[in-house]
């Protein structure tokens, strides 16, 4: 049998069947057969979380084959496209169209459907999570019955399945709303990190879209300030783009991680020493070319949403957690903003929210800090982002989500006897009441 592993390979499964549908039709077999033989069914799309989210020992279904855009509605900015289509695609294909969406994450590798199930984000204090420009979405329930959830449709699923964790089917289609194409225009510049903490909320909401990263052992921050604009796209040259975005971004910047991955000791000096050399840059380009940034380097994330209004005070405690850690954090953090909204499990739902995410380099332990981190959290009611690292259960997770219920109760409508459950989900929401009611007394 055939192992899978997540991007960064820290996340491996054994499945009893890996299985690549080329259709909606090929995907609904799939999963009744799983169904019909007593397997779990999870989808799969370019394993870009870094917790078991899409793990089983049951049927994996890679969802790579399923990558067309279905229908373009361009007077009313709905694209609807099958779910393994990355974002990246998704993007180029419908900027030929003259549209985009409203927002994006830094990472564009991901499948739509595995970013809206775990609640991507990017920022921008008046912007909401991907998940939230889902007009309609279709699931594969295990029957095969291929159920549509839109406003018209199964309304009242609606909030429940734009953020849905694979646990109430598999998403075959989803249908997005766009708007017209747009220019970004980015500025990156480094600001003493106490006049950034100083001046957060200000800079917040300074910028269409605001984010920044610090290195622990540091004072000085990295300001990330992108705004729209109605001029033309304005590329860099492709050799400088190279250089800037490969050679400096990546590949010194992992010459560097290795270096203190072997000598972890030396790692305060080598944060410090890229600290140094930040400088400002200007990128305007097509909106998803400037939001989404390459990630060769290889690592192992945390992120957790907080109220934005904790921010300021929650910043310096995770630098100060991250400059006590063994070994010391040779990755900067990085923090952003985005808008509340009405997903029932979505991090930022009716909250507006700062985002604070850690990292620790592939194959350097990361346990003890980012169980420090997330303490941090707790104390501000933190909830995790799905598709990154986190040590909470249901029963930690449950009042940090006002209709966490609600959810529950979608569940074991769409999938009474836990076709889509895996150890992440029994963990996450608890196992479903088929399995309860099977479990030796």
């Amino acid at each position: 049998m055939a192992e899978w592993s997540n991007w960064t390979g820290d996340q491996r499964c054994v499945p009893a069947r890996i299985e690549r549908p080329s259709d909606r039709g090929d995907l609904i077999e799939s999963v009744k057969r799983a169904a019909d033989h007593g397997l779990t069914a999870r989808a799969v799309g370019s394993g870009h979380s870094f917790t078991d989210v899409a793990c089983t020992g049951g049927v994996l279904l890679q969802m790579d084959g399923l990558d067309r855009v279905l229908d373009v509605q361009r007077d009313a900015g709905l694209v609807k496209v099958e779910a393994g289509i990355p974002l990246r695609a998704l993007s180029e294909l419908i900027w030929g169209h003259g549209l985009a969406l409203e927002n994006l994450g830094d990472i564009d590798k991901q499948t739509v459907s595995g970013a809206v199930a775990t609640g991507t984000h990017g920022t921008g204090s008046k912007f909401r999570n991907l998940s939230s420009l889902i007009d309609a979405i279709e699931l594969v329930l295990p029957d095969g019955t291929l159920l549509e959830v839109s406003s018209s449709s199964e309304p009242d699923l609606l909030p429940a399945a734009r953020i849905g964790l694979g646990a109430l089917g598999v998403i075959a289609t989803v249908t997005l709303r766009t708007i017209p194409a747009f220019t970004v225009r980015r500025t990156d510049s480094p600001l003493p990190l106490a006049e950034t903490l100083e001046r957060l909320q200000r800079l917040a909401d300074g910028s269409d879209h605001f984010e920044f990263y610090v290195f622990p052992y540091t004072e000085v921050a990295l300001l990330r300030q992108s705004e729209r604009t109605d001029e033309e796209p304005d590329p860099r040259n492709p050799a400088l783009e190279f250089g800037q975005e490969v050679i400096l971004e990546n590949w010194v910047m992992g010459a560097i991680a290795r270096a203190g991955r072997r000598f972890p000791s030396r790692i305060p000096r080598l944060a410090r020493f890229v600290s140094s050399q930040l400088a400002k840059s200007v990128k305007q380009d097509r909106s998803y070319r400037v939001f989404a940034s390459r990630r060769l380097v290889r690592f192992t994330e945390m992120e957790y949403a907080i109220p934005r209004h904790h921010a300021g005070e929650a910043i310096p405690r995770v630098l100060e957690a991250a400059e006590r850690a063994d070994p010391p954090v040779g990755f900067p953090i990085e923090v952003r903003f985005v808008a509340g909204d009405d997903s029932i499990l979505s991090p930022a739902q009716d909250r507006d929210t700062c985002y604070i995410a850690v990292h620790q380099y592939q194959g350097m332990a990361w346990e003890s800090y980012f169980r420090s981190v997330e303490a941090i959290m707790d104390d501000y009611g933190g909830r995790p982002h799905w598709g990154k690292r986190h040590f909470q259960t249901a029963g930690t997770l449950a009042d940090r989500y006002p209709r966490f219920d609600h959810f529950l109760a979608a569940r074991e409508r769409l999938d009474p006897e836990g076709t889509f459950r895996n150890e992440y989900l029994d963990r996450v929401l608890g196992p479903t009441k088929s399995i309860l009611r099977a479990a030796p007394s």
